[in-house]
């Protein structure tokens, strides 16, 4: 079969009874997340279609101008995100800009690998090609990043007396937060390792499914999934290891000194 099935509104709100049915056992179970679980479907629903419109218009102006500042605003939400799923903060603007940052080098370079050699797309700024490669990466590397800064920041504050005793014995801070930030990359690297591992055993993962339903022949859908696990390996490590060895620079100082109360205020107590 070649084509795909096109869904009517219908379809999908058939399909929203799943969530509905969802935070009705939250809220019969007194777990507390329906509001939160109905808001983020809200969201996602909210921002698919205006993705949707947006990149109708980029694919039918295909600008180098328009597919940098599409990419730049996905960083910056990404940015937002990752900084809102701090248990402990940096203070200031190292909330948001450390982050953001790092996911901007990582997703960028990796994106840019990908369009310059694997994919090679005529122009390279294609935005069919590179906005939604971007969107893959980005997303699995918020997570990454995200998942890394939370790890080193708690890690520290849990474990300050450790880190602090090991500096007065003489380590250097990158030797004596190493315990710290070893399992901080870890905790960001997991998600992508379960999803390699699980991926054509347990799960066929999203791309490659949705290459299948849209009528491309399975070996070459996994081909482009393999493509895509790689890029996002590269691209999560990449950023996690940013975010984590500039967290940690961030919260220590030239004098080797643990540096918490350069996380924020609310994250101290």
């Amino acid at each position: 079969m070649n084509g795909y099935i096109a869904l009517n509104y219908r379809d999908l709100a058939w399909a929203s009874l799943l969530v509905w049915a969802n935070a009705g056992l939250s809220l019969r179970l007194g777990l507390g997340i329906e509001r939160r679980l109905l808001w983020s479907a809200l969201r996602m629903i909210v921002q698919l279609s205006l993705m949707g419109w947006v990149l109708a218009a980029l694919f039918a102006w295909v600008s180098p101008l328009a597919t940098g500042l599409a990419a730049l605003c996905m960083v910056c939400f990404a940015g937002y995100e990752a900084a809102a799923r701090q248990e402990r903060g940096f203070a200031g603007f190292w909330s948001y800009g450390l982050g953001t940052g790092c996911m901007l080098l990582a997703a960028a370079t990796v994106t840019l690998f990908a369009l310059a050699g694997a994919l090679r797309p005529q122009p390279w700024y294609d935005p069919r090609y590179a906005i939604p490669l971007l969107g893959m990466i980005l997303g699995n590397t918020m997570t990454g990043v995200s998942l890394g800064m939370n790890a080193l920041t708690t890690g520290l504050y849990h474990r300050k007396a450790a880190v602090e005793a090991r500096l007065m014995l003489g380590f250097d801070r990158w030797s004596a937060l190493a315990p710290v930030t070893r399992a901080a990359l870890v905790s960001a690297m997991m998600p992508i390792i379960n999803t390699m591992t699980a991926s054509g055993v347990v799960a066929l993962p999203g791309m490659m499914t949705g290459q299948i339903l849209g009528g491309v022949a399975p070996a070459q859908a996994v081909k482009y999934q393999i493509l895509i696990l790689f890029l996002i390996a590269g691209g999560t490590g990449l950023g996690a290891l940013a975010a984590v060895m500039g967290g940690a620079y961030r919260l220590t100082d030239a004098r080797h000194r643990l540096r918490l109360d350069r996380l924020s205020a609310s994250s101290r107590r």
